[in-house]
């Protein structure tokens, strides 16, 4: 059957959508005016996913694509969009979702500004997962989002596998050693972090190679993954140098651990951080999911008291260690947002994770605070808070979009809620 049309739409996930039969087909890499011919269709969860098309004639908001990778890599399904072309169209999936007219604002720079990377170590190829496959992975020769190092760091762990024998990961049967390489980049600070993830111990051999291909690191680790589960995470030994690496955003200094989640775009993180300060309210503020302080070292320098909870002890403790080398006054303790008491202070902010804060969204709303800034990157999770909980008892005030995720559907909301009266 001959399936070709113009991709009319995006899908809210960013996908192009075409309508064949009166139904829409969803088309990766492909956007708003462009003309294309199907090759192939796979149904996956619910939806007709294109597997495969020719661009028989390419729309006016495309450009010629960074990476050699893309279309393969499912890391940048937007990389074939003009900038200003992705900030428009994220704005508008924002609000069509949310019902919220919001500001945009670009990320400084749309190369070169991850600050981390997850190198998948497998049989299949070192690199990134292909899009829509849970096994398949794009052999990376380079990663021009992540760093201009990428081909260093790649040919760094191909000559250590080589010399130590050690096995990639088989994601199919789940045997091997190596299975996953992060690594870090401090862009201010220019300090590196490598951590090798696998499911062996080092040796003393594979631990004199690790240092020997790995000796421009500041910090490196050999973390060990006791489980099959295909993450980036293990129980990470400290091999040689600092256990953490610094990143310096403005005036606040971050602590950088192989745990620690922090935001991946470091030269955005300005404007997210003045976004939620312009939207606070009051003296007294509550850092409701602290994290590893980002927030609220940030608002702490700037005079602010703060005091932070979050759930993760582990991100307690980098939290106070940030506000002891930034000597400013906050306080981080462990605990549940569910459990907090929040009625003594002006601004709450939250930054839930992507399922939003469902019940906690409640105890706000019986709460007497008057401010919250709602940080997010799930605008059909806030939707939700909002409609089912926060709307009885806060109106929308004012909303910005930053993107920390250019070349990616994704923007970062911050959205401040007033108290009605």
């Amino acid at each position: 059957m001959k399936i070709q049309g113009e991709i009319e739409s995006l899908s809210e996930d960013g996908l192009g959508v075409l309508k064949w039969k009166g139904k829409p087909l969803y088309v990766p890499f492909a956007y708003p005016y462009d003309f294309v011919k199907v090759r192939g269709v796979k149904r996956r969860f619910g939806r007709n996913i294109v597997t495969d098309f020719e661009l028989l004639d390419p729309s006016p908001l495309r450009q010629r694509p960074r990476c050699r990778h893309f279309g393969f890599c499912g890391g940048c399904p937007w990389q074939g969009l003009k900038y200003k072309e992705q900030l428009r169209l994220k704005a508008e999936l924002f609000e069509r979702i949310t019902g919220i007219s919001a500001d945009i604002k670009g990320s400084p720079k749309v190369l070169g500004f991850r600050n981390v990377s997850n190198f998948i170590v497998s049989t299949a190829g070192l690199g990134l997962k292909k899009y829509g496959s849970p096994f398949d992975v794009e052999d990376l020769f380079e990663c021009p989002v992540f760093s201009e190092k990428t081909r260093d760091y790649l040919h760094a762990l191909k000559s250590f596998l080589a010399e130590t024998k050690l096995k990639p990961w088989d994601s199919k049967r789940k045997t091997g050693d190596v299975h996953y390489l992060q690594v870090r980049e401090g862009k201010f600070s220019r300090e590196t972090m490598v951590n090798l993830i696998s499911h062996s111990l080092p040796s003393p051999d594979t631990t004199e190679a690790f240092l020997g291909y790995f000796s421009f690191a500041d910090s490196l680790y050999w973390s060990v993954k006791t489980d099959k589960r295909d993450d980036p995470r293990g129980e990470p030994q400290l091999i040689s140098g600092s256990p953490y690496i610094r990143e310096r955003i403005g005036e606040a200094t971050y602590l950088i651990h192989p745990n620690s989640f922090f935001q991946t775009n470091s030269y955005a993180l300005p404007l997210l951080l003045k976004a939620v300060e312009n939207f606070i309210s009051g003296e007294r503020i509550l850092d409701l999911y602290a994290g590893v302080g980002t927030f609220g070292v940030w608002l702490a320098k700037r005079g602010f008291r703060v005091e932070g909870i979050e759930i993760n002890p582990f991100a307690v403790e980098m939290a106070n260690k940030n506000v002891e080398i930034n000597k400013v006054n906050a306080k981080f303790k462990v605990g549940r947002a569910e459990e907090t008491p929040i009625e003594k202070y002006d601004t709450v902010i939250v930054d839930p994770p992507r399922k939003g804060l469902k019940e906690v969204a409640e105890t706000l709303t019986k709460s007497e605070v008057e401010k919250i800034v709602y940080v997010s990157c799930s605008p059909k999770a806030f939707k939700l808070d909002y409609e089912n909980h926060l709307k009885k008892a806060y109106t929308i005030e004012d909303a910005v979009l930053i993107d920390m995720f250019p070349h990616t559907p994704h923007v970062e909301a911050v959205i401040s809620l007033k108290r009605k009266h």
